[in-house]
Order: structure tokens, then sequence, then C-alpha cells
């Protein structure tokens, strides 16, 4: 469970915080990058990827003496204030800086558009093992360098080979989220919830009074692309990860997996589903959009993330909120913490000029250690495991700091290893969408079980 890196990246004299990382919605980035965040976006790309980006910037001009980097960016959430720090490095260093978001969903699409142009990105997203089996003859080798030289842990390196690929930018928790005022109002209190029979009654109690509360107990589930990551993402980490201890996959994709959990994973969907004000036959194109829901007060739980924390607390203090595991009824889970990781690694093109290299490494050396790359981590992402991070003052992260020290383990990120990860989460939400309808969970069982085999096929041919 890497407790120990993970004390070592969480222990306050080695690592801080950073606040929002993935944004308020998001959507699949695929297996060449991870999944990536999707909020409205700036970012514009040309040829195939056009209609899926946009950018208030031009593609890079021709490289200077110097060099210039050219970042692809995938986290839209981040978009604005990315371009405000490259023009603040431009302005100080006289560097050319070009940042390129992602829209929705669009980062590998993107990504393989720009990387067949003569002006390719110099700084990009390789987020796990299936992406680096992508892009790894693309990833200049990050050993030895000086941002690398910044890292308190190498627990988030990924490697081609003995080659660094790409270096964790910032770290992640996940879980579900609690209005606390409104859970004292349906007469609960936090403290009663401690597994996953507890959180039903809870929230069972709390549905069955939304008319007279005036509020319900979870958001809306929406299953479109603006929505459906925290699901066949997010969500479906907890069935992986259980069945990853249970049979020891030690952070390496399996051929083939059995669905042990699949039956916890129906518990919470069921739950998530059936204590929320609307029908879930209408989640999958309907276009609930759950954050603005648990901001008016329309419900007491929320599943999401550490990125969140920066919008929620534009409304609520921190005594009015809170993030609790995902409970789903495995054994134990009375001693499970939040779900934490990362799939936010920068990879460096390593067919860019040496001039455009050296350009780039520097400008992510400076984001890791100067005060004004440090603070623009510190609000756009999340705890970054680098030597100069920025204090940590993100409740969330806080809290999952919290339960690890008081010996809940962590949930790994594995969904990190799902092989060709667009093509099996679609596969997924169209089971579940199925299963809304009236249709039967053998589907979803086969979307995982079966899709995972097929996909890991594919993703070897």
């Amino acid at each position: 469970m890497k407790k120990k890196m993970l004390a070592a990246i969480l222990t306050a004299t080695m690592v801080a915080a950073c606040f929002t990382g993935c944004g308020s919605e998001a959507s699949n980035a695929g297996s060449d990058a991870g999944s990536d965040n999707a909020t409205e976006t700036d970012a514009e790309t040309d040829g195939d990827a056009e209609a899926d980006a946009e950018t208030d910037a031009e593609a890079p001009a021709a490289s200077s003496a110097d060099g210039q980097v050219y970042w692809l960016n995938f986290k839209p959430e981040a978009d604005e204030a990315l371009q405000g720090i490259a023009k603040t490095y431009t302005e100080q260093t006289g560097v050319p800086v070009t940042v390129v978001t992602a829209a929705s969903g669009t980062y590998n699409s993107t990504l393989t558009a720009e990387m067949d142009k003569d002006e390719a990105p110099t700084l990009f997203v390789v987020g796990n093992q299936a992406a680096v089996q992508s892009w790894g003859d693309f990833c200049y080798d990050l050993k030895g360098t000086d941002v690398y030289n910044e890292l308190t842990t190498d627990d988030f390196t990924l490697y081609n080979g003995d080659q660094v690929a790409s270096i964790g930018y910032c770290y992640e928790s996940f879980g579900i989220i609690v209005n606390k005022t409104l859970l004292k109002e349906a007469g609960h209190d936090l403290s009663e919830i401690k597994d996953f029979a507890s959180l039903k009654t809870v929230a069972d109690d709390i549905h069955a009074n939304a008319d007279k509360l005036g509020f319900d107990a979870f958001t809306s589930s929406g299953m479109d692309d603006s929505s459906s990551w925290r699901f066949s993402g997010h969500l479906a980490n907890m069935p992986l990860y259980y069945e990853g201890e249970a049979d020891g996959w030690n952070g390496i994709c399996p051929e083939t997996i059995k669905g042990t959990y699949l039956d916890n994973y129906k518990n919470i969907w069921d739950l998530y589903t059936t204590d929320a004000k609307n029908d879930k036959a209408t989640l999958a194109d309907a276009g609930y959009n759950a954050e603005t829901e648990f901001l008016d007060g329309e419900a007491v739980f929320y599943q999401n993330g550490s990125w969140e924390y920066a919008a929620l607390s534009e409304k609520y203090s921190d005594d009015e909120l809170a993030m609790i595991p995902i409970y789903t009824g495995v054994d134990g889970e009375e001693n499970q913490g939040l779900c934490s990781g990362t799939e936010n690694c920068w990879a460096v093109n390593a067919n860019a000029s040496e001039d455009d290299i050296q350009a780039t490494l520097d400008f992510m050396k400076w984001m890791v250690t100067s005060e004004e790359g440090t603070t623009c981590m510190a609000e756009q992402f999340g705890v970054i495991p680098y030597k100069g991070a920025q204090e940590n003052t993100n409740l969330f992260i806080k809290q999952g700091d919290e339960m690890r020290n008081a010996g809940k383990y962590t949930v790994d990120w594995t969904f990190n290893l799902t092989p060709n990860v667009d093509d099996w989460r679609a596969g997924v939400v169209s089971a579940i969408n199925q299963y809304d309808a009236g249709g039967s969970w053998d589907n979803v069982v086969s979307a995982f079980v079966d899709g995972w085999a097929t996909q890991y096929k594919a993703s070897q041919d």
C-alpha cells in the first residue's frame, strides 16, 4: 500500500500541499496520459483535434536560439493560471512559453495530433505505465536533471526501462465530500459513518426525508462525458484496488481480472443512484451538474476529490466540509482512508531540439523552486512532491493525512493500470447506463472483466 512512500510525501517536513488539482468536471484522457479533467477551456489545436480543443494562444513560434517551451497541459481548470505563469516566466527570462490546454476528454487525441507537427509540445503528460508504453520513445530521460533532483520521492516516477520517462508534479486524493451542516440538519453526525452499512443507514434516512429537509443524500451521478469519469474511473478504482491487493498485482497491469469485488461496486452505485433526487434512468444524458447541486445545498454527499476544495471553499468554511472514504462493504473498511495518488506526470519531448529541451528543463525547475512557480503549483495542483512545495492549506489533503497518521490505509490509484483506458471506461459507462435503464448487472461485470481482457490484448498489438 506504499505506506512508506506516503509517509515520506506527506510529512510536514518534506512536503507541502497545493490546492486544487483536477477540476470541478472531468473526463478521460486516455491511456496515453491517465485521465484528464474536463471544464471549459481556452485550448485550441488544428487538424483532427481542432473541434475538440480551444486556446487563447497560437501554436508556438519557431524556436529561438535559446530555446522555447510548449506545454501541452491536460488540466483544463488550470489553463488561466498557467497562461499567467507562462507570461511571468517569459517576462523574467525572455524565453517564450506557450501553454495549450486540451479540452474535455481530448488529451490523447490532441497529443497525437500535436506530436505530428513540426513544432510539437516540448512538455507533455505521461501519467501511467500504459502511457509509457505508447510514448516512451518520445520521452527524454529525466534522470539526474535539475528538476528531477528537486523531488522528495521517486515513488511517482515512471520508467521506460532504466530511463526516467516522466515525473509526478502533483498528488491528490478523492473520496466522498460531506456538507456537515446539512448532515447535522438531517439529525446525523459524521462520527456515525464508519463503513458502508452506517453510510447507507444515514443516506437512506436523509433520502426518506428529502421532501421535508429540502435536500437529498447524494448529488447526481451523471454519466455524460463531463461526469462519468468519477464512476468509470475513480469509483471503479475501489474494486480494482481491492482485487489488486488480494491478487498481488504490485503495480503491474494484469492480462485478466476476476471482478472479485464488483458486488461491492454495485453496493455503492445503487446507494448513489437510489438515495438521490433524480431517476437513475435519466443519468446517461441529462447533463446534471453535481458540483452546482452541492454548492446549492441540494445534497449532503458528493463523490469527488481534493481539487474541489478551492471551488467549495468559496462558499463553505472548513468547519462545514469533510471528506470521508468511499465505503463499499469490504471487510475491514473501517480502517480505510482516502484514495490517494497521481496520474499527473511531466514528460519532456526527446525529439525536440537541444535548445528547446534545455529551455523546458529550466522552466520545470523554476516551476518547483521559484516563489512564483511554487505559488502557482500550490494554487492549481494537489500536493507536489518537491523540496520547495508550499504549505498545505487544502482541507481534504489535511484530512487524508490525518487518517494516514491515525493508521488508516490509503487506497492507491489502481485505475492507472487500466489498459486502453478510454475504450475500457466507455464500455463500463455503456453497461452501467444499460443497468440503470433496467438491464442486468451482469453486463457491468462483463464490461469490467471481459472488457479488460479485450483491451489488454488490444494494447499489446
